[in-house]
């Protein structure tokens, strides 16, 4: 039997999550107020379209809640994600995942919480941005970090310069040669493809390369890609929207913070949250005033204002200037291959992360599997704890057969951080982190399970 969705907002979240909920063969239905993104969904996507308000009543008892198993509520509104939460939990709806802007309701002293309107599970989109820009920031050159088992376990995504000492030679060439740093290449990301590579898989320039280590060993990795971390001091913010002030607020303590605003109501309001940052009233896309205030002294720029073209030319002028590392912000997951293609060290969106932190909890279930997607690169990471009566160990297997087209990241046994060499073993009870794609998930289940 199929999960039934339901999800209100045909933004850009929206859309992007209905892309690959269709593609899954879930039983989706769009609810939007829009006609013009109605059409959109219509013209592109396998699912039911209705065109109305997500949080009216009359329009969503057109629905059998009693049958849906997730309702999404995710549009730009937290009033109406709220209230039509709450109308699809007491019309039957199993599961409500709620997107939130304002984080004031996670707050101790809240009033009013979000579990009082029904709601399972809530993301932040913009908090999740924020959290990964932050994690490139205190680990510079990495284009991707991602962590796992409370950060014990990383997975690192690296590009290849030209320089890198691995280009042009084989996984299993760099691994003898560094006998004591342990770690696994799950997945390479080439010519706009990602795949699972082997031992004799040769790296080539221009790769974004993803290992799985140890927490406590990601500068060595760095290093022996050829792209050692360096300490940031001076950091620039381009635009003072939600995402610009939490990171600001964050890294003012830590670092000499500067923040670009046009609009000088905006930079006025709130420079008395951030008096730790310096706040400039100017154009960030003015190169007489980016060398004014001594672009080329900057060891990091973030581009996180809310139009994607603004953060595109800025980050390629400030990049000219030799900023040592360059974030930028993207809202349309319309420009993410082009603008991995012109040199930008690391692109962040926030409607990436809300995908992903929704399909997590879609594609997870209760028996101790966590799936976490990662849909800009087509990989799925899956922990799953092997149980004792699995057929990985009534056949006896090794790590020779888990099929190939999977990858055994890593082992959490207790509170050991295992990275897999050949001559390891998986004993009962040890959690795994498995690489994956989509397909392979249910027979990566059937194996550990």
């Amino acid at each position: 039997m199929s999960t039934n969705i339901v999800l209100i907002g045909a933004g850009e979240v929206g859309f992007s999550l209905s892309k690959f909920l269709s593609k899954e063969k879930y039983d989706l239905t769009v609810i939007d107020v829009d006609p013009l993104k109605c059409s959109r969904i219509k013209n592109t996507i396998d699912a039911r379209v209705i065109e109305g308000d997500g949080c009216s009543q009359r329009i969503l008892q057109k629905i059998d809640f009693t049958n849906v198993d997730f309702f999404l509520s995710l549009t730009k509104i937290d009033e109406v994600n709220l209230v039509a939460s709450i109308i699809a939990k007491k019309l039957g709806a199993k599961n409500i995942i709620t997107r939130l802007r304002n984080t004031e309701y996670i707050h101790s002293s809240a009033i009013v919480t979000p579990y009082e309107f029904g709601i399972d599970h809530i993301i932040y989109p913009e908090k999740s941005a924020e959290i990964e820009i932050e994690n490139l920031v205190r680990q510079t050159s990495a284009v991707e970090i991602k962590g796992f088992k409370d950060d014990k376990i990383k997975l690192v995504g690296i590009k290849l310069e030209n320089s890198s000492p691995l280009v042009g030679r084989t996984i299993n060439n760099v691994n003898l040669a560094n006998p004591f740093l342990i770690h696994k290449v799950p997945v390479i990301f080439r010519n706009d493809d990602s795949f699972i590579p082997h031992e004799d898989t040769v790296y080539k320039k221009d790769d974004v390369v993803y290992f799985c280590c140890d927490n406590k060993n990601i500068e060595e990795v760095q290093k022996m890609t050829g792209k050692p971390s360096f300490k940031v001091n001076t950091i620039m913010i381009l635009g003072l929207g939600k995402i610009s002030r939490m990171l600001a607020k964050s890294l003012q303590s830590d670092y000499d913070v500067k923040i670009i605003e046009k609009n000088p109501i905006k930079a006025k309001k709130f420079s008395r949250n951030l008096d730790e940052s310096l706040i400039l009233v100017g154009d960030g896309l003015d190169e007489e005033f980016l060398e004014s205030e001594n672009i080329h002294e900057i060891d990091c720029f973030i581009a996180t204002t809310e139009n994607d073209k603004s953060n595109m030319l800025a980050s390629l002028m400030v990049k000219y200037h030799n900023v040592k590392q360059v974030i930028m912000h993207v809202s349309s997951t319309n420009y993410m291959k082009s603008v991995r293609r012109i040199g930008i060290d690391s692109v962040v969106s926030k409607n990436i992360s809300a995908v992903n932190d929704v399909l997590k909890i879609i594609q997870s279930n209760k028996d101790e599997i966590i799936i976490s997607p990662f849909e800009e690169i087509h990989i799925d990471a899956l922990e799953i704890k092997a149980n004792e009566q699995c057929k990985y160990f009534l056949k006896k297997y090794k790590l020779s057969d888990i099929p190939k087209n999977m990858c055994l990241g890593a082992i959490l046994r207790k509170y050991e951080v295992i990275i897999p060499s050949y001559n390891t073993s998986i004993e009962p009870g040890d959690n795994l982190l498995i690489f994956l794609n989509q397909e392979s998930i249910g027979k990566a289940e059937s194996l550990f399970k």
